[in-house]
């Protein structure tokens, strides 16, 4: 495999936190060699990076800076890149799709030959510099199971607000004025911290229609006898690693249209579940779920100007980035390996209706799946 440079925060690149199990917010250059781990960190992460990185060698970037500058006053980060990999016999590197391009044009000056890497195994994902990263160890598959406590911390504390609120008219009402989504935003973000988890990326509880755009977080107040999709992506802050877990919720009684919707998705996510196992294709196990939704009669497409329906992917890769390799859709041909760990995420929307969704993680294996998420799927609080 050639050799990868990066330079990245971990904190907000996955590919550099997988690289380097490393706690840093500011980016910094590392690359690898013969099956070893450069890191050069400025001064100040140095000793750090030394007792708590996957480094094999870390140099001092802050000296290495100032040294290149008694010659060259306008000596940077790319010129000591360059002098890293001379020092190496290094001549090439492959750089993943999102390295900063003025860095890209000064290390080519510098005489380093930069490639993109090849295509990657799956259709929709960009060509990953690190394709094993798709491929999670124990440590790794423990991790995803630790974010996804915290996706079911959060669902505790909504079920213990929907619980204890009531119902007047059209809303639902919690200590005595109208509950509101961010009411239950905040009891998530709170609930997800206390378990050793954060929610970088935000969060989404949607009450009623919101919900049928699958991605909106959700606002205002909650209105009763309508669905209330919950998901919940935090990241284990230990390990760095995400969990994603959807439950859908509805305080009061459900209609007969949303009591069949609503087990309908639950359905899907079964028959889903009963289809994941290694040498599968992604696009067999979204269609186990795709075919029993047009099977019970519910339509997917646009319609009035709004795509309604199931019409996102099953499910996506999950571990140090919440979408990653490999994905289940009607494009995903490649045959699934042990040792991915995937979710599974079917929905069902429709204006007037509002949403449902049930998401859990599964790590694949060799004659089947494991879950690495736990919840109950409870929905209806009365």
């Amino acid at each position: 495999m050639p050799d990868v440079l990066l330079f990245a925060a971990p904190t907000v690149n996955a590919d550099m936190r997988w690289f380097s199990r490393f706690k840093a917010g500011d980016p910094f250059p590392a690359f690898s060699h013969r099956g070893k781990k450069v890191g050069l960190l400025p001064l100040l992460e140095v000793g750090r990076a030394k007792t708590e990185s996957d480094f094999d060698t870390v140099l001092n970037l802050t000296e290495m800076i100032k040294e290149a500058r008694a010659k060259d006053p306008k000596a940077g980060v790319a010129e000591v890149i360059a002098l890293a990999a001379k020092a190496r016999g290094i001549r090439r590197f492959t750089v993943p799709h999102d390295f900063p391009a003025g860095l890209w044009e000064r290390l080519r000056e510098l005489g380093l030959r930069l490639e993109l890497p090849g295509k990657g195994r799956d259709e929709r994902a960009v060509p990953q510099v690190f394709p094993g990263r798709a491929l999670k160890d124990k440590a790794d598959a423990a991790g995803v199971a630790a974010g996804n406590r915290g996706s079911s911390a959060a669902f505790s504390a909504v079920e213990r607000i929907l619980r204890a609120s009531t119902i007047k008219g059209k809303w639902v009402r919690w200590k005595g004025r109208i509950l509101t989504a961010e009411d239950l935003h905040a009891a998530a973000h709170r609930a997800v911290l206390e378990v050793g988890c954060i929610n970088d990326h935000g969060l989404i509880i949607a009450p009623g229609d919101q919900a049928v755009d699958c991605h909106a977080a959700g606002t205002g107040p909650v209105p009763a006898h309508q669905p209330i999709v919950v998901d919940i992506y935090p990241r284990h802050l230990a390990t760095g690693l995400y969990g994603d877990m959807t439950r859908t919720y509805l305080k009061g009684k459900a209609s007969p249209e949303r009591r069949r919707m609503i087990q309908t998705v639950k359905d899907a996510h079964a028959a889903a579940l009963r289809t994941l196992r290694a040498g599968v294709t992604g696009a067999a196990v979204y269609a186990a779920a795709a075919d029993l939704i047009k099977a019970r009669g519910y339509f997917t497409g646009k319609k009035a100007g709004t795509y309604v329906g199931f019409f996102h992917g099953l499910g996506h890769g999950l571990g140090f980035d919440i979408h990653e390799s490999p994905y289940l859709s009607p494009a995903a041909h490649q045959p699934l390996e042990a040792g991915h760990v995937i979710t599974i995420e079917p929905g069902l929307y429709y204006p007037g209706l509002g949403g449902c969704r049930f998401e859990d993680v599964a790590l694949v294996t060799k004659t089947g799946h494991r879950l690495l998420s736990r919840h109950p799927y409870a929905w209806e609080i009365p």
